[in-house]
């Protein structure tokens, strides 16, 4: 009899998980609280190792065909001017060393093949409880309902309901004392990578398709502030005001159908075990970082990536755990670390020192996982 997992929350760590679990023979339940499942946000820069964790994941072709991958990014001045490229070479041969995807693109992407592997999709609904035996955990649904699972994945993203049941109010999230402002708009033909512009605060452009890219702008943010959805366009075209070139052109052609979106940046980390009994927790509910180093999806799929590797390598889940925090937890360490240092020189605006620390940052993301 096929093994039972439970996977709670069906954003990109839980998707690709049930993706992994059903390769390896495993029944798969996927529960979201969101009975419409929609991907919120807006692009999403993919990383050479995400992309390499999409490869290992079975979805690599799919994510080609609709995003967008790049071999060269670009460093330009508040005007716009070029003032060098930068050659991103393929992190092994067919895996480009950077892209971006639209988040609905890519949500959709994984749901069909979520359901394409017969797994058990169910919306609309949480989890109540949670109660371990040792054999097996019993599972009660908001919805009234109970199932018998052999293993429980929380991947309820950063405020998991699935890590309150496991260790109460010991992991809260930290405010970092900056936010993110995203855009979407439209892309001008020639932009054939990520582009950076500004020698001290600095706006970023990567494509997530052939026809637009989304831009990222961090802020100091020191009151955690509200932004109201009517507010936002104009907030935006202030803070790009003192920029040129193409950004001036995009700020002064944004409207309301410009998708804008801002939010605060919160980390957290387990700097322990994920785990207790039976269950485990995955992506932004073991682990949320900044957006810095690029890989916040990435490690959420990665983590997919491993347990299902492990879990096709042994039936003892003690085993399987200890070998995945072995592989999981260094790594997620570091990408909090050097994603909250680099943050922290942003707010300092040391930004002659934020290359010296991004750098070999990301580049030790290349190691194999």
């Amino acid at each position: 009899m096929a093994r039972r997992a439970l996977i709670v929350g069906g954003g990109i760590g839980g998707m690709s998980c049930a993706i992994a679990l059903r390769r390896i023979g495993w029944s798969v339940d996927l529960i979201d609280i969101d009975p419409t499942w929609r991907a919120l946000g807006a692009g999403l820069t993919l990383s050479g190792p995400t992309l390499r964790a999409f490869k290992q994941l079975g979805v690599l072709d799919e994510v080609k065909a609709h995003g967008f991958l790049s071999s060269v990014g670009a460093i330009a001045s508040e005007d716009g001017v070029i003032l060098g490229k930068m050659p991103i070479p393929e992190l092994e041969p067919g895996i480009a060393g950077l892209g971006g995807i639209l988040r609905p693109v890519l949500h959709r992407l994984l749901s069909e093949r979520v359901r394409a592997v017969d797994t058990v999709v169910r919306l609309g609904v949480s989890v109540a409880t949670l109660n371990d035996d040792g054999s097996a955990v019993k599972a009660t649904f908001s919805d009234g309902t109970t199932g018998e699972y052999d293993l429980v994945v929380g991947a309820d993203s950063l405020n998991s309901g699935v890590r309150k049941l496991l260790f109460g109010s010991a992991y809260e999230p930290r405010f970092t004392g900056q936010g993110c402002w995203r855009l979407l708009a439209p892309k001008p033909a020639d932009q054939r990578g990520m582009v950076m512009c500004g020698t001290g605060p600095r706006v970023g452009f990567n494509p997530v398709s052939e026809t637009h890219m989304y831009m990222f702008l961090t802020v100091p943010d020191p009151e955690r502030r509200i932004v109201p959805e009517g507010e936002q366009i104009g907030r935006l075209r202030g803070l790009l005001a003192g920029f040129g070139g193409f950004v001036a052109d995009i700020r002064e052609r944004m409207d309301n159908s410009y998708l804008v979106n801002y939010r605060p940046l919160e980390v957290l980390l387990i700097d322990g075990p994920w785990h207790k009994g039976r269950v485990l927790l995955i992506g932004d509910a073991a682990h949320a970082t900044t957006p810095h180093l690029g890989h916040g999806a990435g490690l959420a799929v990665e983590d997919a990536v491993v347990l299902g590797e492990e879990l096709g390598r042994s039936d003892d889940l003690q085993e399987v755990f200890d070998r995945f925090m072995a592989r999981r937890l260094g790594r997620a360490r570091h990408v909090i670390q050097t994603s909250t240092q680099i943050s922290q020189l942003e707010l300092e605006q040391r930004w002659a020192e934020v290359m010296t620390v991004h750098a070999p940052g990301a580049a030790k993301l290349a190691e194999a996982i």
